[in-house]
């Protein structure tokens, strides 16, 4: 992982010119990206399948390179994956021989071995409480719910204290209720961590809820059809999905995708 020391700007992201092709059937995944993120703010990509969502993704995390365009992180030039970032993917992939708090300190783990691990166990158990599974710490991945997996996916991804998470689809597999919860829990978690948060969803209404600017997708080769503001009053509660400000906002996201499908409603 990339440790140099950057210069912070009050942009995290900035997006310019950005492409990519794999050489693999010669696919063009991503075309003429342009966007900018500003620090602590939440940034939902939508659009359909094969767009070049998660591959966008990969570009933020640094581990993957653009064939064109760049990518600054806190105005530094993006070379590789660095600390600052946090990477959660749309299933929590837990260890299945692991329990909940070996599985939370993992990436301590990783980075600084073992007794550092065992150092970070205090703060692993904060975490578990802070999303309300705290009496499963011991306990292994089989005997969790989907939503307490992703729940320990979430501590997991809290533990190193990231400044920026990149969310792919991360609650997509989840039933309504309690995606909607989860949804509630990361918008508190990020205002309590200042983060800077960038999720991928295929849910319109979860991209409104979630996010201070939508950047709704064209299909492949991916591009910014429409960048759409959502100044939605916080704190956003499960009241806010009936406020009539919300589902108009909904509704300019869905047009916008289909403008990037070249359906044009009629």
């Amino acid at each position: 992982m990339s440790s140099m020391t950057r210069t912070r700007s009050e942009e995290t992201y900035a997006v310019s010119g950005l492409s990519h092709r794999y050489p693999a059937g010669d696919v063009l995944a991503l075309q003429g990206i342009d966007m900018v993120l500003p620090k602590g703010s939440v940034t939902a990509l939508i659009g359909p399948s094969g767009c070049g969502k998660s591959t966008l993704l990969n570009i933020l995390s640094g581990l993957l390179r653009p064939t064109d365009g760049g990518v600054t992180l806190f105005g530094s030039p993006l070379t590789g994956p660095p600390d600052e970032v946090a990477h959660m993917f749309q299933k929590a992939t837990l260890l299945p021989w692991r329990t909940t708090l070996e599985n939370v300190v993992l990436p301590i783990e990783i980075r600084d071995g073992k007794k550092a691990a065992k150092a970070a166990y205090g703060k692993a158990r904060d975490l578990l409480r802070m999303v309300g599974i705290g009496d499963f710490e011991a306990a292994y991945p089989q005997a969790l719910s989907g939503g307490m997996a992703q729940r320990a996916a979430i501590c997991r991804m809290l533990i190193t204290e990231p400044e920026v998470f990149l969310l792919d689809e991360p609650f997509g597999a989840l039933d309504e209720l309690t995606r909607e919860r989860m949804d509630i829990e990361l918008l508190r978690i990020a205002k309590d961590s200042e983060a800077t948060v960038v999720l991928v969803t295929h849910s319109i209404p979860e991209s409104v809820f979630l996010s201070d600017r939508v950047y709704a997708m064209s299909a492949r080769p991916g591009r910014i059809e429409e960048v759409i503001d959502i100044d939605l009053p916080a704190p956003r509660t499960l009241d806010t999905f009936s406020d009539p400000h919300f589902v108009d906002r909904v509704g300019q996201v869905r047009r916008a995708l289909n403008r990037g499908h070249g359906y044009d409603g009629q």
